[in-house]
Order: structure tokens, then sequence, then C-alpha cells
């Protein structure tokens, strides 16, 4: 499943002791495959830092660029679809030119793709995803 997470879900499911960890396992492990660009790259790195420590976030983002089933995406057109939160353009950028199955957040800018008919792009909650993990993915990810 062709994914992109925004950086709540992202820095939800890091911790070890999360309830969330199986979706960050499921990605390590490859039974999601993430789609990033440079930009969200960058914004995951910041935020991890912010929130840990900067060794931590660039441990992560060596981790995710090793991966097989991270893909780097190159997202050349701007669709601009979240106005309340133009920073959170960069997961839709994403995730049209990939062809993501969902975006993956927690944020309430996201609510906004809903109620689009073009370009068509899923939703999905952290709790939705983790639902996902749990019940349809290999059981090492859970």
């Amino acid at each position: 499943m062709r994914i992109v997470l925004d950086i709540n879900v992202l820095l939800i499911s890091l911790p070890v002791r999360s309830p969330y960890r199986p979706i960050f396992d499921a990605v390590r492990l490859g039974d999601l495959t993430l789609l990033i660009t440079n930009d969200i790259l960058m914004e995951y790195e910041e935020k991890i830092a912010e929130k840990t420590r900067p060794e931590i976030a660039q441990n992560v983002v060596r981790l995710l660029l090793n991966l097989p089933n991270v893909e780097k995406i190159d997202a050349w057109y701007r669709w601009n679809l979240i106005g309340a939160d133009a920073d959170d353009n960069k997961y839709t950028d994403c995730a049209i030119a990939a062809n993501a199955k969902y975006i993956v957040s927690d944020d309430a800018h996201f609510r906004v793709l809903k109620r689009l008919s073009f370009p068509k792009i899923d939703l999905l909650t952290s709790d939705e995803l983790l639902e996902i993990v749990r019940n349809e993915l290999p059981p090492r990810s859970r």
C-alpha cells in the first residue's frame, strides 16, 4: 500500500512504546510503501529534532532513505489544495505525483480533501491506518 505520512503521524509512531508504533514498524519492515519528497524529508528531520534530538532525527531520516520501500518522489506540479495551511500541500502534491493510495494525517486542514472530486485523494487518520496495519498486513507489522 502506497502512503504519504504527515509528520504528525510519523511522530506518534516513532516511540517504541507508542500504541501507533505498528505504523512505523510496517514501514520499517516493508509492509507499507512510504512516499516522500525532499520537502517532506526536511520537515521530518526538523520536527523530529525539535521533539527529540538532532541525532535521532538524522538516524530516522537515514533509515528511511535506506529502506527499499521508501520512494523519493519529484512533485513538479503544485496543486495548492489546502488553503488553511499551505505548508501541508507538500503532502498532497507528493500523493498525487506518486499515485498514493492514502495520505495519513490527523491534521484538520487535510479534511478539505474529502470534499474534492478531483484530484481524488483518500485520507486516513492514524487510527484508521493502525486498524489496517493490525487487520490487513502480515502479523510481523503488528
